[in-house]
């Protein structure tokens, strides 16, 4: 898939996801650090540092949660008009690569990203209410644990989405 030396050595749940320095950098808003090391990771595999490609890192940094590509895009050209659907998606997917990012699918088949996480996680999510949670990690290994025990199945949990009725909505009706 790329020539990037691989961040992430085990894919086993609750492993730590991203290398040191993009974790340590992860705690300052619109990071410098974080800029500068993936800077550093992607002249390490003969890759440019444009100014499109440092937009979205730094729209990165100052993203909580799951944001999807469209939302990427339009703050980036936010920061820099000349960025194009294209090179976000291939950014996108290089930095996954390096554990930045982790994406995911909604149940609408949509793709979310997940800034730097900290642990490989599933999401419940609510068909009423269109409500999504992530699992925690305790969860995550009971689930994990319960199929590679009974099935011998590796699971690779940043794609598992369990769709149901949350709480809320049950009690509703």
């Amino acid at each position: 898939m790329s020539s990037y030396p691989d961040p992430t050595s085990s894919a086993a749940a609750g492993s730590v996801l991203a290398p040191d320095p993009f974790q340590q950098a992860a705690g300052e808003a619109g990071s410098p650090a974080l800029c500068a090391a993936v800077r550093d990771r992607l002249r390490e595999g003969g890759l440019r540092w444009t100014p499109q490609r440092r937009a979205l890192i730094e729209v990165l940094a100052e993203t909580d949660g799951h944001v999807t590509t469209a939302e990427l895009v339009e703050r980036c050209r936010e920061r820099d008009p000349a960025t194009i659907p294209s090179t976000v998606y291939r950014t996108l997917d290089m930095l996954e690569d390096l554990g930045v990012v982790r994406h995911c699918h909604r149940p609408d088949g949509r793709e979310e990203y997940h800034v730097l996480p900290e642990h490989e996680h599933g999401h419940l999510y609510c068909r009423a209410c269109g409500g999504c949670w992530e699992l925690e990690r305790d969860e995550s290994d009971r689930i994990v644990g319960m199929l590679e025990r009974g099935q011998g199945f590796a699971v690779d949990l940043s794609h598992v989405t369990i769709v149901g009725r949350c709480r809320a909505c049950r009690e509703t009706g």
